[in-house]
């Protein structure tokens, strides 16, 4: 069966469709002066971009992974990720807390999705 891969770099490539299934490398934001909103808002822009590249959108997703520098950014988070999700279509997901490879990233969101 065929792989095919979008924005291949030399660590690591965005997305790899397999199947027809689409997953999404964790996304962080690039401006990190922004607070935990900001930054998941950005991030959100970037997941939204990457399916839409592969012939998906966020009410495909069939599995969400969350992590987040501090759970004291949870609940800003939670309210950026409310906006967001499409109501009928939450996915499963997983909220923890890790040391982010840059210090400067509050969060990281990891995405599986279904194409449409």
């Amino acid at each position: 069966m065929e792989i095919k891969r979008h924005h291949v770099g030399k660590r690591l490539s965005e997305t790899a469709i397999h199947n027809g299934t689409v997953y999404l490398a964790g996304q962080i934001a690039e401006d990190t002066t922004q607070g935990i909103e900001g930054q998941m808002r950005e991030v959100l822009g970037h997941v939204d971009r990457l399916l839409n590249e592969a012939g998906s959108d966020k009410s495909c997703i069939l599995m969400c992974q969350i992590f987040v520098s501090s759970m004291e950014h949870f609940a800003g988070m939670n309210s950026v990720w409310d906006e967001w999700v499409p109501q009928g279509h939450t996915p499963p997901r997983a909220t923890v807390e890790a040391k982010l490879a840059n210090p400067a990233c509050l969060v990281e969101v990891c995405i599986t999705a279904a194409l449409r």
